[in-house]
């Protein structure tokens, strides 16, 4: 299978990915390609309580997804932000469809009740993805981000994975 959990050996493949959506794109709002070891960090971060995943064609990574903490306060655990990214070559050909059924079943395991993605708009191609998927638009931040000389708008879906219940810790990705 071309999914599979990442390495910190692959921060410099994600970065070659994200390295375009930073520089000539508002769909993040970061503003300066991360370096290499400060990527590693933010893998080995986030890897230790949400999963992150890599799609490999040929042993190259050309797309990721993963969870992060949606906010940090105790009473969030079980919501989190989905990330994915896509190399410009390989769009179209539903990688970050599968990266995210993969990453939610994942989710779906630990206990995560829901799934949040901000939305840079417009970008009608995520907006699709995530309504595929079945996320649901649940609000708009008006002009919330300044990037490329211009204000952006943020929308956020949300994806409820399994019905609320009464919680119980979740579990360590695998």
């Amino acid at each position: 299978m071309p999914i599979r959990s990442i390495r910190v050996e692959d921060a410099a493949q994600c970065i070659q990915i994200y390295k375009p959506y930073v520089q000539s794109t508002p769909f993040t709002f970061e503003t300066e390609v991360p370096s290499v070891p400060s990527l590693a960090k933010r893998i080995e971060e986030i890897t230790e309580k949400f999963p992150w995943l890599v799609y490999e064609v040929d042993g190259v990574v050309v797309g990721y997804a993963y969870a992060s903490a949606h906010r940090t306060r105790c009473a969030y655990e079980w919501s989190v932000e989905s990330t994915v990214y896509v190399d410009g070559a390989h769009h179209g050909k539903a990688i970050g469809k599968q990266l995210y059924e993969a990453l939610f079943a994942l989710l779906k395991e630990q206990g995560v009740v829901n799934v949040l993605a901000g939305i840079t708009q417009p970008n009608e191609k995520s907006v699709r993805l995530h309504e595929s998927l079945g996320f649901t638009q649940i609000g708009l931040f008006k002009d919330i981000g300044f990037k490329l000389g211009s204000w952006w708008d943020v929308g956020w879906w949300q994806l409820q994975l399994q019905r609320p219940t009464t919680p119980q810790a979740l579990q360590p990705p695998r």
